[in-house]
């Protein structure tokens, strides 16, 4: 999906107008930028601040040094310890969370409307003012490696990290964002300090909202708490991955049931086909069950009791991964009825009805989870780092009803030829 691009508006005068019926955007002087969705109907405000750093820019020995700023913004700034730091929010009922993906960090909050000068204020101070104590970095290490083993012990989780390892092998989008036990344990406040000062850029940070809050007080609290930063910029350079390989591979694990993942690199964010190929793999894995995968493998023949696919697009490649777990012996059966439906979508286009209802299904999705007033919080954030706009609905629905047939047909089979997919397997000892 093409969007303008917006990131050089900075005339206050300029970027407060609305540019979409949906949101209002302001450039603050020093280059961050506010989005605002204003909605009457809601007592509640979400709010949150996005930077585009993320576990891909990590250099091999910093594997995990994203993920564990997020966890060391929490304990302790210049004028909080981490026990005020905790409370700040949560005596007022509030809630205050963060989370780190291969390219975003994100700390946001969700409020009480007559708490979000409060929330802001918190978010500001635990993104820019942090001062990672010594004694918090000593003592995180061991919750993070917590956080490890907890995954480890979890297959269906463990298989994604390892199978991104396989997909994207010698680059960091195949890293664990978690890091390795030997990079955690090697960590330091001058390690975070590096890291933030060699990423950051005031630039690619959004702070976004959603309440009732009429868009000029947003403004003035954003311009209280963000205005004084300092203006930061960064040469920084993503480095795409090199040439694709498959692979196939197997581990034995303490496990009872058989994981398997299959896939490969796929569209980047630009990319023209990315919302095709992502209604593609909604027909085929989507959250809905009727997906072609769980009516197959899981209604018809009993083999899982879940599988997924899945489709991340990144900023100069993408990901497509199919994941499900059966019993060992039901292994190869299941990986031939996933392959006859892939088949299937290469050699048969789509009906006129099959792809009026495909297309219907995915933008009833879509409309539901912009119910959610957080979500659309964090995906206007997402997409303004990405894209430099957020799409209206009726701007995307646009899109998907222009998908024809045959796009999806020429889609599925540059994407879905079985001798260019990765396998990881995961069998029990």
């Amino acid at each position: 999906m093409k969007r303008n691009n917006i990131r050089k508006q900075r005339n206050p005068k300029v970027t407060s107008l609305p540019t979409t019926e949906d949101y209002q955007l302001h450039t603050l002087s020093n280059g961050i930028r506010v989005a605002h969705k204003q909605v009457p109907y809601t007592s509640i405000a979400h709010c949150g601040i996005m930077l585009d750093i993320g576990s891909r820019d990590e250099q091999p020995l910093q594997q995990g040094l994203a993920h564990f700023w997020e966890h060391m913004a929490f304990k302790g700034t210049e004028k909080r310890s981490s026990f005020h730091i905790i409370n700040r929010l949560e005596n007022v009922g509030g809630e205050l969370n963060a989370y780190t993906t291969k390219e975003k960090i994100c700390f946001h909050a969700s409020v009480l409307d007559d708490h979000f000068d409060k929330a802001l204020e918190l978010l500001a101070d635990i993104t820019f003012h942090s001062v990672f104590p010594d004694k918090q970095i000593e003592r995180e290490k061991n919750v993070i490696l917590e956080e490890m083993s907890m995954y480890v012990d979890s297959p269906e989780d463990a298989i994604q990290d390892d199978f991104d390892q396989l997909v994207f092998a010698d680059h960091a989008l195949g890293s664990n964002i978690l890091g390795t036990t030997e990079t955690v344990n090697s960590f330091d406040r001058e390690h975070l300090r590096t890291f933030i000062n060699d990423n950051i850029d005031t630039e690619r940070i959004v702070v976004s909202s959603v309440s009732k809050l009429p868009f000029a007080k947003v403004i003035r609290i954003a311009e209280k708490y963000l205005g004084g930063i300092q203006r930061k910029t960064t040469n920084r350079q993503r480095i795409a991955p090199g040439v694709y390989t498959p692979i196939i591979q197997q581990k034995e694990r303490s496990i009872s049931q058989a994981q398997c993942a299959m896939g490969q690199p796929a569209y980047a964010l630009l990319d023209d086909r990315r919302l095709p190929f992502f209604m593609l793999m909604n027909l085929l894995g989507g959250p809905g069950m009727n997906s072609r995968f769980n009516l197959s493998l899981r209604e018809k023949n009993g083999y899982v009791y879940s599988i997924e696919g899945n489709y991340t697009p990144y900023l100069d490649t993408g990901f497509m991964g199919i994941f499900f777990g059966t019993e060992p012996r039901q292994l190869s059966k299941s990986i031939a009825l996933i392959n006859k439906e892939l088949k299937k979508v290469r050699e048969v286009p789509l009906t006129t009805l099959q792809l009026h209802q495909t297309k219907v299904q995915l933008m009833g999705q879509l409309a539901m989870s912009e119910e959610s007033n957080m979500s659309f919080m964090l995906m206007m954030a997402k997409s303004l780092l990405d894209t430099g706009k957020v799409d209206s609905l009726p701007e995307i629905f646009a899109e998907i009803q222009a998908i024809t047939s045959t796009q999806l047909q020429d889609i599925a089979q540059e994407m879905f030829n079985p001798e260019n997919f990765s396998y990881l397997t995961f069998l029990p000892e």
